[in-house]
C-alpha cells in the first residue's frame, strides 16, 4: 500500500472516530472530555492505535473507551469503505501536556531574562550616577 494512502486512511479513521465520540453515552468518556488526536493504522489494516487526549482522569477515560470499542469499530465499518475494519487500541497522547510544559518553561525563561535585563539596567544607571 502506498504511504500516502495509509496517511489518508489514518486521517479518515481519526476523523470518523471523532464524529463517533459525539454519539458515545459512556459516562467515563463524556465526563473526561475525550478527543481523538490521531490514528495509526497498521499496513495490513488489522490493527489501529488510536491516540486520545482528555481533560480529567485518563485512566477512567481509557476504561470508558475500551467499553465503547465495539460501537466505535461498528461506526468505522459503516462509514469507511475498508476491506477490514481494524481492531482499536487506545493510547493516551501526552503531547498536549508536553506542549503545556514547554510553554511554561519558556515563560519562566522569558521572565528570568526580563529580571536579568532590569537588574543590568539598574546597575548601569547606578554606575552612571557615580560619574
Amino acid at each position: 500500500m502506498a504511504k500516502y494512502r495509509r496517511g489518508r486512511i489514518n486521517d479518515a479513521v481519526a476523523e470518523e472516530l471523532a464524529v463517533a465520540l459525539r454519539e458515545v453515552r459512556e459516562p467515563k468518556v463524556i465526563d473526561n472530555f475525550v478527543s481523538i488526536t490521531r490514528a495509526e493504522v497498521a499496513p495490513d489494516l488489522k490493527f489501529a492505535s488510536i491516540y486520545f487526549s482528555c481533560i480529567g482522569d485518563s485512566a477512567k477515560a481509557l476504561e470508558g473507551l475500551k467499553k465503547c470499542t465495539g460501537m466505535l469499530r461498528h461506526h468505522l465499518a459503516v462509514h469507511l469503505n475498508l476491506r477490514i475494519t481494524p481492531e482499536l487500541h487506545f493510547v493516551k497522547d501526552g503531547s498536549i501536556e508536553h506542549g503545556a510544559y514547554i510553554a511554561m518553561k519558556l515563560k519562566e525563561i522569558e521572565k528570568s531574562d526580563a529580571e536579568i535585563k532590569a537588574a543590568a539596567e539598574r546597575s548601569s544607571a547606578e554606575s552612571g550616577d557615580e560619574s
